[in-house]
């Protein structure tokens, strides 16, 4: 009698259902980081970075939230990487929220003088190359060297220094005055043509050109010092 007694008293408490778990600090903080690498990786797709890594560090609050199972994570401000602000929610109503901090580190594959460089110079393939840097504090790298190349240096830069769009100006090629040649490709026929340039430009640039033959004034684009093609052909790489 005693047996089945402790039998039918042991059988209730194993059909109970458990209690709810508390999801642990470790956790929260891991679902957080998740969710801050998932915002970095968009971030570097949209800028074109290559090979990019993350370093991240969660900051929790000074007390943690003791959820009851996975948490809600709500991204509030991703602009500064070295401070990511992030809300963690609770599951069901009348939960506050608590914040926690991401403090990331990127580093990428970026463009790199790879010899010094003097202010106003006309950068070639010889004075860059493209190394694994953290570009953490930096907006603007260069991506690619043939964004690189045929630009020139606003300011000396040192053999090492990783290039940024913003020190870097396309070199006039085109002066307002100057006479240019008007090229136009048709059907595999080059077509050249005198000009007149209205309007200064880089490489790329558009300006107005007048034909001296007709003189018509047409939209071109410059393609090299006195070199001017409609904006509508092709670009041909360099």
């Amino acid at each position: 009698m005693i047996r089945r007694a402790a039998r039918i008293l042991v059988l209730p408490l194993l059909l109970a259902p458990l209690p709810a778990l508390a999801a642990s600090p470790i956790s929260i903080a891991s679902q957080v980081e998740e969710t801050a690498r998932a915002q970095l990786e968009k971030q570097a797709a949209a800028s074109n970075l290559r090979d990019a890594r993350f370093e991240l560090a969660v900051v929790p609050p000074r007390v943690a939230p003791a959820c009851t199972g996975p948490v809600e994570v709500d991204t509030l401000d991703t602009r500064q990487a070295t401070r990511m602000r992030f809300a963690v929610r609770c599951p069901g109503p009348g939960n506050s929220r608590q914040e926690y901090i991401v403090r990331a580190r990127i580093s990428a594959s970026v463009v790199v003088a790879a010899t010094p460089i003097a202010a106003n110079e006309v950068l070639t393939d010889a004075h860059v190359t493209v190394e694994q840097r953290e570009i953490t504090s930096i907006a603007d790298p260069v991506i690619d060297p043939d964004d690189a190349v045929g630009q020139t240096s606003r300011r000396l830069l040192r053999a090492g220094d990783v290039l940024r769009n913003n020190s870097l100006s396309a070199p006039v090629l085109v002066k307002r005055g100057d006479a240019v040649v008007m090229i136009a490709r048709i059907e595999g026929i080059e077509i050249s043509t005198a000009g007149e340039a209205l309007d200064t430009g880089a490489r790329g640039a558009t300006v107005r050109v007048r034909n001296s033959a007709s003189g018509q004034t047409v939209r071109m684009r410059v393609t090299a010092p006195g070199t001017v093609e409609p904006v509508d052909m092709p670009r041909v790489s360099r």
